[in-house]
């Protein structure tokens, strides 16, 4: 009897224990072990993402900036410039910069449209906002009046890209819809139709000096695409 109950208790241990593990393991299985559909599928390192330019960061000295895989926002001939204004200014990124843009470039179109010379001021350098300034008194003693329409902006694309000493100058090509329209002083249409949008091609030139606090970049320069 004894002897039996020398070999028993351990046998039945094991046998309990080995009936313990396989209910924790079944219970583990059924909670990790199945798809919900939900779950988020983790990327290896070689299919991940390549980093925005600048990515808000500084780059280490002699470090070399990688564009993005597909730099659809940037024109090959401009690659080069947009290094050397990162090399310059570690937090530049040409995809946060052309956010910027397009809303300055709807900011500084609707002031012209509404004659607002303060808006311009601020957004402006001295040479673009004369131009803006020449062409609303011009209006206002015509007496006409812009009721204009920003539609949609269908791409911005960096063109040209240099640093001038310590001064980055990024040249944008915007692609627009504007529905134009011009009245006079008692509000009848002399131009245009608010009805059917006109494609527009701008080329806007920005300046900023890398090493100024102000984050604000300025129009220095206007033209129509080629």
């Amino acid at each position: 009897m004894f002897w039996r109950q020398r070999i028993g208790g351990p046998v039945t241990t094991i046998v309990i224990l080995a009936m313990v593990f396989l209910f924790v393991a079944f219970r583990l299985w059924s909670v990790l072990g199945r798809r919900t559909g939900h779950e988020q599928t983790i990327a290896r390192p070689a299919e991940a993402a390549p980093a925005p330019i600048g990515a808000g960061r500084s780059l280490p000295e002699n470090a070399t900036p990688v564009l993005p895989a597909k730099p659809a926002v940037v024109e090959p001939r401009a690659e080069a410039g947009v290094r050397a204004i990162q090399s310059a200014d570690g937090g530049f990124d040409a995809a946060q910069f052309l956010e910027g843009a397009r809303s300055a470039y709807r900011m500084i179109l609707e002031a012209y449209w509404r004659g607002d010379e303060e808006a311009l001021r601020r957004l402006t350098d001295d040479d673009v906002y004369e131009a803006f300034a020449a062409a609303i008194t011009e209006r206002r003693e015509a007496n006409e009046v812009l009721d204009n329409r920003l539609v949609s902006i269908e791409s911005a694309v960096i063109e040209q890209a240099r640093m001038n000493g310590q001064t980055a100058n990024v040249t944008v090509r915007f692609d627009a819809d504007i529905a134009a329209v011009t009245r006079d002083g008692e509000g009848n249409v002399v131009a245009g139709s608010l009805t059917d949008a006109v494609p527009t091609h701008d080329v806007w030139t920005f300046s900023r000096h890398v090493r100024s606090d102000d984050p604000n970049w300025t129009l220095v320069e206007t033209d129509e695409a080629a």
